[in-house]
């Protein structure tokens, strides 16, 4: 909720209800006004930059020494200080507990799978990572009309879970004395028409870009955050070397924001991403819940 707002500041005021955007949008920016990117040049995702873009110096101090702006949001505080790029105004009747997860997650993984991948009637595509970010990605590509959904994951207990977000077959890597990329060859004639990649994590990067099929027409999209220093190399033919120097993810690929006046069904819909809610108190309990893949 805000509570005050800057000089300058129209798009928001006091008392609006917003939900915080890590990739946020200056508006003017040619990828802001373009309908395929929203990396925006000033306020895309930077994790080191850590302080206000204004003046370059931090909101937040303990003991007088600055504490710095985790992704242009820092939301694991009860107050916050953003740019106003960095939220989207929503419906004060939307429940906060509820519609936060639009946030990152949902738009994320909807995201990459409509606006990116653009999976064509009747194809088959992989998700790699079956949490939030891959659930919304498998709904997104059943929305779109693929005909297999094959979930990824090194978890068994989420394919059940999955079954109710569009996947129709899965695989478990462990599973296989063979790269899953060439099981998934194998399951599809060759390789699936369109693949994204929800863990951050960079083998599955090399694994989802391995598994498209390879006459020109395949899509491979990293929806996930690269941690830092990470490197992907392929062979020549598929990708280029790439190094990514700031630590910053390859790419976080997020649908456009969410409508003011999105309705009921809306919240109704994000509740089915909901496993687990606890206070800030407990906030190492969610990250522990997370890692071992029981929560969201």
């Amino acid at each position: 909720i805000i509570e005050s707002v800057g000089e300058g500041v129209t798009d928001v005021a006091p008392g609006d209800h917003v939900l915080p955007v890590f990739t946020g949008e200056c508006k003017e920016c040619p990828h802001c006004k373009s309908a395929e990117s929203n990396m925006c040049d000033l306020l895309r995702i930077n994790t080191d930059r850590g302080v206000m873009i204004g003046d370059g110096k931090s909101r937040f101090s303990i003991n007088g020494k600055p504490i710095y702006h985790f992704v242009g949001t820092s939301t694991f505080s009860e107050y916050t200080v953003m740019h106003v790029g960095c939220v989207a105004k929503i419906n004060p009747e939307a429940p906060l507990d509820k519609v936060c997860v639009l946030s990152c997650g949902i738009s994320t993984g909807l995201g990459a799978s409509i606006n990116v991948a653009k999976p064509p009637k009747g194809s088959t595509v992989a998700i790699f990572g079956l949490g939030a970010v891959g659930l919304e990605a498998a709904e997104g590509a059943r929305i779109a009309g693929a005909s297999r959904i094959i979930g990824v994951d090194l978890n068994p207990s989420r394919f059940e879970e999955a079954k109710k977000f569009g996947c129709t077959e899965f695989v478990n890597p462990k599973d296989h004395n063979k790269p899953v990329q060439e099981v998934l060859a194998d399951m599809t004639n060759g390789g699936v028409d369109r693949s994204v990649e929800c863990t951050g994590n960079i083998n599955a990067m090399i694994q989802a870009f391995e598994c498209v099929h390879d006459v020109g027409l395949g899509c491979r999209c990293a929806g996930g955050c690269a941690t830092q220093g990470c490197r992907v190399q392929d062979s020549p033919n598929e990708l280029p070397e790439r190094e990514d120097p700031e630590g910053n993810l390859l790419w976080q690929l997020q649908a456009t924001h969410w409508p003011a006046q999105c309705g009921g069904a809306v919240y109704e819909e994000v509740e089915k991403f909901i496993t687990h809610s606890v206070p800030f108190s407990e906030i190492n309990k969610a990250f522990d819940l997370m890692a071992k893949g029981g929560g969201h």
